[in-house]
């Protein structure tokens, strides 16, 4: 199935979008009228729940999948990943260079290498579990706006995948990311003072996504085959959660169709007879951490600059 041959549902993901934004407002409204422990126990979750399916829509509208209309679908994308909070040209080659990257030595955080250290590549791991990985990418606004070097190609080198990452942004995009990383500070900051949000019940709230988010954003990738398209698996939550999330959770048939909407990736993976494991079993998984190898996976595409 082509993108020509499966129809954009974009009239379900204007209404979805709206939905969402909506819901989330309702949330942050709360958060400034009730305790600290109401916000850690149900907003936070809530926020999650509601925020991962922004994520997907943010998702689709990176891989041009959320409107058939160019200007609509990016503005769409840079719109809702204000949310994230993030700018969406940032997010968008980010992702499409995992397509490229994944499972490849330049972006498999499950194993390490002799010369690597393990003790960094293990609080690698945890960290993204632990919601770090989503806490650096909502860092990067200030650092697009402060330090706009360090998202250039060279500007950072501690790790492989960091430095793959940079080399595979366009310059093209910067002043992008700096506009959008200005308006996420300006929105946020609104948002706690007109909705009268404690600084620290806002954070506890956005953090619910943070760290559902992050640990999502590799559990899909544990432990399979280093393969660039075929280092995914299919996994099931609730049929419900699984709608409302976009069928995201169907990663493995994503990575070999990624240019199929997301309300046709289930037809496609019965049709393959692809299976399903449990998400919550497969992120227990990942806490026992990476494993030492010695087999080397180039990356094909390396130095590619994502347009």
């Amino acid at each position: 199935m082509s993108a020509r041959g499966a129809a954009i549902p974009w009239r379900r993901n204007v209404a979805l979008a709206a939905v969402h934004v909506a819901v989330l407002g309702g949330l942050l409204w709360t958060a400034g009228r009730v305790g600290l422990l109401w916000c850690a126990l149900v907003l936070a979750p809530c926020w999650g729940i509601v925020m991962n399916a922004v994520y997907s829509l943010i998702h689709e509208a990176e891989h041009n999948l959320f409107h058939p209309d160019r200007r609509v679908n990016d503005a769409a994308g840079v719109v809702l990943a204000l949310l994230f909070p993030a700018p969406f040209h940032l997010l968008r080659q980010g992702h499409l260079g995992h397509h490229l990257r994944n499972r490849s030595d330049d972006e498999a955080f499950d194993v390490y290498f002799p010369e690597d250290s393990a003790l960094w590549k293990r609080a690698q791991l945890y960290g993204i579990l632990a919601g770090l990985y989503w806490a650096v990418v909502a860092a990067s606004n200030v650092v697009a706006l402060i330090r706009p070097s360090l998202l250039r190609r060279g500007g950072v080198r501690f790790d492989r995948p960091t430095a793959a990452l940079l080399e595979s942004l366009d310059p093209r995009y910067e002043r992008w990311i700096r506009l959008e990383a200005l308006a996420v500070l300006l929105l946020h900051g609104a948002a706690i003072g007109l909705l009268a949000v404690p600084v620290m019940h806002y954070a506890v709230v956005l953090y619910g996504f943070g760290l559902s988010w992050s640990g999502f954003q590799y559990v899909h990738h544990f432990g399979t085959e280093r393969d660039v398209r075929r280092g995914a698996r299919n996994l099931r939550t609730w049929a419900l959660l699984d709608r409302v999330w976009l069928n995201h959770n169907y990663h493995l048939t994503h990575h070999l169709h990624p240019t199929v909407p997301w309300i046709h990736l289930p037809a496609l993976a019965a049709a393959a007879g692809a299976e399903r494991e449990s998400l919550v079993r497969a992120w227990a998984r990942m806490w026992r951490g990476p494993r030492l190898t010695t087999v080397r996976v180039q990356n094909r595409y390396a130095g590619l600059v994502v347009r």
